[in-house]
């Protein structure tokens, strides 16, 4: 019976092939002439560029070339009152213009890489004439870009299709008909009645089928409808589908085709609505949809008719779906409020989900982001892509490190590129780890990144799967409701505590190492220039330059994006992305600049014979080393405000620095060097502690082998020992009030370059970093072994920190070989401690007593040379007395990444004394993470967070006239008043609590 079995089902297969050649018949080829050019061109200048008269099999373009290809012909007398397509494939993506200049559908090559169990990435049917009456004229415009959906080059850019074609409609719902039992049957055990069943139906089908013919096809289709028929009973558990389209805003690509994958693949959603009345799609990403709004107003204007009539979901909170790792929480609390903000705006619409399906792991920040901003839910896909541990749940209550808690799903397949087969039913149905406790899960199914979304093919198989016996009900609906339906039993889904760690992409936290030190300068110096123009509008008739802020933010959240900020994306989008943060560092630093001076003009300094403001934009008294052009001077700025000095003679005591061959010293620290110039001795002279291990040295300039991509490396790459940079040269000298030791190393064709500072007065010693870096599949670390004995690494994240192993007792402990975190990593014992600090590195390895920080990869996939140039940077070794609380270690790291801002003062007699704090806080672990205005009206807005992992009470004391003061959620909402006691207000902070106060001046 089997072999028997076996035998049908060849045959099956067989026909079901022959079916789907079928559908459709060429009966004429089109002329193609187009005009081709290295960028895009906007419709109404489509004939520019060169002109190429196009035949089959002809190259038109290289890669990444442009064109206007203008199809036209003649539909034959044989089609008259036949359903008419035009059959298209330019071995590239495309997209069909109405004679307005609107997109109107996307086309795709059949020959695009892709998984082809998920759907076949091919869209080459042109929708033309429901029933021809034959001679009518075809002249069709459709612009073309020569890469597939994931920048490949393709059969070398060839025209492979251009055709007028009937469409044998009845042999096109045949094949579907077949497709759909066929794959049901293959998901049912060979003894299932169920699947006897079908195998009997679609053999007996194929008896019919000799000339595949419209009148074999309804023969056919009569008989497989037996089996289409046949419903489910009373279903334990249903399936909500949604169309879906994920777009990277860059990867394989550069951003300027991103643009024009929206505009394909939203004309393609669209007119595929036309076509089945069931269907519902969503996307997210305000960015993309503002592109949309910019370059393709027509289309945007459908879109939005899309949504009101409830057929097009928009979906997710934040302006691009965005890595979470390494994205600052001030980055990412605007990542909502600009995201939900211009949904609101632009649709009507409250985003209640964060949408982040391909994200590498997640800050455990986010739920109290999203709570704080009125998001209710969560949806991600990635973590089903773990290596080692497979995750326990797929719905579930993700609590953050501060305690709250966001309702989280992961729908079961494990891909947002559902083909939404029978077999893609069955796999969420078995995957689905709550079943029995949920009676939902989520599919999302369509071809993405340009594919445009779902295609004809996951729609008709939709429509049969709606309640087929031998599968569970499947139903088109929104995110959103499939949420609401889940919601009632929140409370019997588990609970997943801290961060959500993707076991793979480690290599992510690293690669591309110039652009994420651009990203953490520009987040700096927005929070710099946001401080400045604040105060500069109080106490001035200053204009906060809020649209221009907004724009170059908008960019750096752009840039943020989770193929672009991680280093997973070709050479070119870094290239011209680093190029606009150099573009966006000087407008912010100019517009920086001039706030500050507007300040200036009302701070009096009259009796300075010649005066320096130095501002700190820190929420705590800094007594810091300046050097003011030239001379150095040892000041004290008050908290959130600024002090004039007088330049003067610099005010250096030398006493107690020493700088060597082999030691620097001040009053505080004794740091030794080997003769290899790594570190092999840090003594804390006032705690009376040794730092470094007795017979290890830190330090040590490490080059492993690293055969990676930009993603990921060997987990196993530390077991091979590593090169060392070699040391070359020494020279020691003090410099003011800081002792240095240059160091110059070589490593093959590469020159590493540190001045090694211990400053006067300073725990810390900073090494600060250039390298010449010439490798390529090599891998720079350094490492810091300590004398500390700990279980845990206290590492900053956004708005808080979060305890990692030092061990690999489990195999979830041993999946976290590298492990994210911003500023700085602790380790420390109750009494004492030490940091590594940096000033834009992301990727960490820590491992029993040494921590080791990763500096540069050289990966040549997808983006080739990577990090290959130089690069300045700088880590610091910090010892503190206690834990890391105790020993203000986010202090010293926020005052390591963010400097004084100095400028020449003028002589003034005017309306501010010549020191001054505007905000003060009695309670050292509540930060000031940002002061801004407010969205909507003049106010000033206040962001601050509990770092310390305590429940605290603070008192905010305001140092200019306050009206009000309210507490309002992140999106600057629902607010409640505080009272106000001589320009002070009272906070009570939970650990690790976000507040948000609104302060009307």
């Amino acid at each position: 019976m089997a072999f028997y079995s076996k035998q049908k089902d060849a045959h099956i297969s067989s026909v079901i092939e022959k079916t789907y050649k079928a559908m459709y018949t060429k009966v004429a080829d089109l002329n193609v002439v187009g005009w081709t050019t290295p960028e895009p061109v906007k419709f109404e200048d489509r004939y520019e560029g060169e002109k190429k008269e196009l035949s089959l099999g002809q190259t038109w373009g290289q890669l990444w070339d442009c064109g206007w290809f203008h199809f036209t012909g003649k539909v034959p007398a044989i089609c008259k009152g036949k359903k008419t397509v035009l059959l298209i494939d330019v071995n590239g993506e495309g997209c069909v213009y109405d004679d307005n200049g609107c997109p109107m559908r996307g086309i795709t090559n059949v020959s695009s890489w892709f998984n082809f169990e998920r759907g076949k990435p091919g869209k080459r049917v042109v929708q033309f004439l429901h029933e021809a009456e034959g001679n009518e004229k075809v002249d069709i415009w459709i612009e073309t870009g020569c890469n597939d959906l994931f920048g490949n080059y393709s059969k070398e850019g060839t025209l492979e299709e251009a055709s007028v074609a009937i469409c044998n409609e009845e042999i096109r719902s045949l094949y579907y008909d077949f497709e759909v039992l066929y794959n049901l049957m293959n998901q049912l055990p060979e003894d299932d009645a169920r699947h006897m069943s079908i195998l009997y139906s679609l053999h007996e089908a194929t008896k019919v089928l000799r000339d595949y013919n419209e009148e074999e096809a309804i023969k056919a289709r009569k008989i497989l409808k037996v089996e289409l028929d046949k419903k489910g009973g009373d279903p334990s558990l249903s399936i909500s589908a949604i169309g879906h389209a994920h777009i990277d805003l860059a990867w394989l690509w550069p951003i300027r085709e991103t643009i024009r994958k929206g505009s394909r693949t939203f004309s393609t959603v669209l007119e595929m609505m036309e076509r089945y009345p069931d269907y519902k799609f969503g996307a997210s990403q305000p960015q993309l949809y503002f592109w949309m709004k910019e370059h393709y107003p027509a289309l945007y204007e459908k879109i939005k008719e899309s949504v009101k009539k409830d057929r097009w979901e928009v979906q997710g909170a934040m302006w691009v779906e965005p890595d979470t790792n390494i994205s600052g929480g001030e980055a990412l609390v605007r990542q909502v409020v600009y995201g939900k903000r211009f949904f609101r705006d632009e649709f009507d619409k409250d985003m209640k989900i964060l949408w982040l399906p391909d994200v590498f792991g997640y800050t455990g920040a986010l739920p109290q982001i999203l709570k704080k901003s009125g998001v209710d839910y969560f949806m991600t896909i990635k973590l089903s892509w773990s290596e080692h541990n497979k995750f326990p749940y797929h719905t579930f209550n993700w609590k953050g490190i501060d305690g709250t808690k966001i309702l989280t799903h992961m729908p079961p397949q494990g891909t947002y590129n559902s083909s939404a087969t029978p077999k893609a039913i069955k796999n969420s149905e078995k995957d689905f780890m709550e079943k029995g406790i949920s009676d939902r899960c989520l599919l999302l199914y369509g071809i993405g990144d340009g594919g445009g979304g779902p295609g004809a093919e996951h729609l008709e198989r939709l429509d049969r799967m709606k309640n087929l016996n031998g599968l569970v009900p499947v139903e088109q609906e929104f995110a959103l409701d499939f949420f609401h339906r889940i919601d009632k039993d929140c409370s019997k889904y588990n609970t997943w505590d801290g961060e959500l760690y993707l076991e793979k992409h480690q290599g992510t936290l690293t690669s591309q190492a110039a652009n994420k030190k651009c990203n953490r300068k520009m987040e700096i110096m927005l929070r710099e220039l946001e401080f400045a123009s604040m105060l500069a509008s109080i106490n001035n008739d200053y204009v906060y330059p809020q649209e221009e802020i907004e724009k170059i933010w908008k960019e750096v959240l752009l840039y943020q994006f989770h193929d672009i900020l991680p280093g997973s994306s070709i050479k070119r989008v870094y290239d011209e992305s680093v190029a606009r943060y150099k573009i966006l560092s000087e407008e912010t630093r100019k517009m920086t600049e001039k706030a500050y001076s507007a300040l200036a003009e009302k701070i009096g300094s009259d009796d300075i014979k010649n005066p320096y403001i130095i501002f700190n934009s820190l929420s705590w008294k800094r007594n810091e080393w300046i050097n003011l052009d030239g001379e150095w001077k040892h000041i004290s700025v008050p908290a959130m405000g600024y002090v004039v000095v007088d330049k003067g003679q610099s005010n250096v005591d030398q006493n107690g620095l020493v700088a060597t061959d082999n030691t620097l010293e001040n009053e505080l620290i004794k740091v030794e060097f080997a003769a290899d110039g790594t570190v092999s001795s840090i003594f804390d002279k006032e705690n009376n502690r040794e730092v470094i291990p007795e017979g290890m040295k830190g330090n040590k300039l490490s080059v492993y082998d690293d055969d990676g991509d930009a993603w990921d490396f060997n987990i196993t790459y530390d077991q091979k020992s590593p090169v060392e940079f070699v040391l070359q040269s020494s020279k020691s000298y003090v410099d003011g009030p800081r002792a240095i030791i240059k160091q110059t190393y070589k490593y093959g064709e590469s020159e590493l370059v540190q001045d090694i500072v211990l400053t006067k007065d300073s725990r810390r010693i900073d090494f600060n970093t250039k390298v010449e870096w010439k490798e390529r599949n090599k891998m720079l670390r350094t490492s810091i072994p300590v004398d500390v004995h700990t279980s845990e690494a206290v590492c900053d994240i956004q708005f808080g920190t979060i305890n990692r192993p030092c061990h690999r007792n489990t195999s979830w402990d041993a999946a976290k070989h590298e492990i994210c975190a911003h500023k700085w990593v602790d380790l420390s014992q109750r009494d004492y401690g030490v940091a590594l600090m940096n000033d834009c590195k992301y990727g960490y390895k820590v491992m029993d007593n040494t921590i080791d920080l990763n500096l540069l990869r050289s990966s040549e996939f997808p983006g080739v040379n990577a990090d290959y140039g130089t690069h300045n940077f700088t880590y610091s070794i910090y010892p503190h007395k206690g834990d890391h609380v105790t020993g203000e270690v986010a202090k010293e790291a926020y005052e390591l990444n963010i400097p004084l801002n100095s400028m020449k003062g003028t002589k003034n007699d005017v309306e501010l004394p010549q020191e001054k704090a505007f905000i003060q806080i009695d309670n050292e672990n509540v930060i000031i993470e940002a002061i801004k205005k407010a969205e909507d009206d003049n106010s000033l807005i206040v962001r601050l967070y509990e770092n310390s992992n305590s429940t605290s009470n603070a008192k905010i004391h305001f140092g200019f006239n306050v009206k009000s003061v309210q507490l309002v959620d992140i999106m600057e909402e629902n607010p409640n008043d505080l009272s106000i006691d001589g320009g002070t207000v009272n906070l009570i902070f939970k650990p690790f609590e976000i507040h948000t106060l609104k302060v009307e001046i």
